[in-house]
């Protein structure tokens, strides 16, 4: 692809059958690009609001010429197809996807950020994220993916799904 990027998305899930949910998601994000890697499957505690399902997470990085925007929409409507309703910040979700960077673009708009502004503070993604992608490096912050997981303030535990 000319002009293409790497982008690395992180998909969740903590409602009906998760996995399930991840692999459609992954092959209609195919459309996307490329998709380059993708990290196991991890179960973790939910973040922001804890009193709900565990969630599924997986990171993928995908190589694709879509500009950002139209990745957030492809992302978007990915999670519309699997039944997403935004219903309250935080709140159970039959799916899930962030664009967590994309190549080493900054970008500040109302309804974009990147890199994903809370990155460096989740576990849940740093994890999958460093399986994949261990030196790559947060535009902003310049420390890599392995070296922001290690020094992540977030407690919550992320293991390794087994199914």
């Amino acid at each position: 692809m000319n002009n293409s990027v790497v982008a690395y998305l992180l998909l969740g899930s903590n409602l009906g059958d998760r996995a399930a949910l991840l692999r459609a998601a992954r092959a209609q994000l195919a459309a996307a690009g490329e998709i380059l890697a993708a990290s196991a499957l991890y179960e973790t505690a939910a973040w922001g609001r804890e009193d709900q399902p565990v969630f599924l997470n997986q990171a993928l990085a995908v190589r694709t010429a879509l500009p950002a925007r139209q990745l957030l929409e492809q992302c978007l409507a990915t999670e519309r197809r699997a039944g997403r309703e935004r219903l309250e910040r935080w709140g159970s979700r039959t799916l899930d996807v962030d664009i967590l960077l994309y190549a080493d673009a900054i970008i500040d708009e109302p309804d974009l950020t990147l890199p994903h502004p809370r990155l460096a503070e989740r576990r849940f993604a740093l994890v999958p994220l460093a399986e994949i992608a261990p030196q790559l490096r947060h535009p902003q912050l310049g420390l890599s993916v392995a070296e922001l997981l290690a020094q992540c303030p977030d407690p919550l535990p992320v293991r390794l799904w087994p199914g």
